[in-house]
């Protein structure tokens, strides 16, 4: 299902993304009880259990580097309609993330903080955001007994315990705000006060912000790289997601899956449909799939006619 017929000449200020992934036999995230102990699945007071923020972010980001690593490979840096070189772009590692918000993606779209003794800090927010994973029901944790082969013969072998959760439908949702995608405000202070605010284009090219929307796009229908032992391989990509292209930085969206009262839902598309925000659905259990649902999302992100906001740009040009 989508509205993508209906045409509005308000700029995109947000993308965002929610989706619903049966996660088998898994413990795609450990470390719950004291200590931070691997064996255990983290799990909400309700029985549920959960994927942090932060491990949504990795794999996030392990995705996005798989998927910018793949086009540069292929990029013909002498495309006249695409002159930035996206051969110089990286996602760098979360223990090194640099403050070049051009070039490391990471550093664009996670932010980051650079700390100084006795200087100011450097910090960005991050363009995107992420909820925590969560099951829709309450989740059937048991106990996998594994057996810990002894290397040498004087030792006996170790048998150990390792959670795992049976069967799950796991919500999840990602924010992609395009007030800050490859931009940064540089405010202006007079005697303490905060008179005036000023934007950095830091990217300079429409195209660019374009492909790393999409990237985002993708890299959510991509989530896999999660707690992965050779007994524990955990696929997370999507068999229900709507995809909302919205004028607003709304996020209401993100109850869609999470209810079973379809007054809910339609509230939503209505509220959606009012303000003309564009917004893709797909279930790989109907004949509308999850794979349809990102191809036309994407078709339209594409699109010339399709603006994403820049607060950086007078929007002469635009008129």
């Amino acid at each position: 299902m989508s509205n993508s017929e209906k045409t509005s000449k308000q700029p995109i200020v947000g993308i965002f993304v929610s989706l619903v992934a049966p996660f088998e036999n898994h413990i795609a995230n450990g470390g719950e009880k004291l200590l931070g102990n691997a064996s255990s699945i983290k799990r909400r007071p309700d029985g549920k259990v959960y994927i942090s923020g932060q491990m949504q972010r990795h794999v996030f980001f392990s995705a996005l580097k798989k998927l910018n690593d793949i086009e540069k490979k292929s990029f013909n840096s002498n495309s006249e309609d695409d002159p930035f070189d996206i051969t110089q772009t990286f996602v760098s590692n979360a223990d090194g993330i640099t403050n070049d918000i051009a070039h490391d993606l990471r550093a664009d779209l996670g932010g980051y903080m650079h700390t100084s003794e006795g200087e100011n800090s450097e910090r960005r927010t991050g363009a995107l955001s992420v909820t925590i994973a969560v099951a829709k029901n309450e989740s059937q944790v048991k106990n996998d007994l594994i057996n810990r082969v002894a290397i040498y013969p004087e030792r006996d072998p170790a048998l150990a315990t390792k959670e795992f959760s049976q069967h799950d439908e796991m919500i999840m949702n990602f924010y992609l705000d395009l007030n800050i995608l490859g931009i940064t405000e540089n405010p202006t202070y007079n005697d303490g006060w905060n008179v005036s605010i000023d934007y950095i284009d830091h990217i300079q090219n429409d195209v660019e912000r374009k492909r790393r929307a999409r990237l985002f796009l993708q890299a959510t229908s991509l989530m896999n790289d999660y707690a992965n032992q050779s007994r524990n391989a955990v696929c997370g990509e999507p068999e229900k997601v709507i995809i909302v292209f919205d004028t607003i930085g709304s996020r209401k969206a993100c109850r869609y899956f999470s209810t079973d009262k379809e007054e809910v839902k339609s509230n939503i598309i209505k509220e959606l449909d009012t303000r003309q925000a564009k917004y893709f659905t797909g279930d790989d259990t109907t004949t509308e799939s999850v794979y349809e649902a990102y191809k036309k999302a994407i078709a339209y992100l594409n699109i010339g006619e399709t603006e994403l906001y820049n607060p950086a740009s007078s929007g002469l040009d635009k008129q």
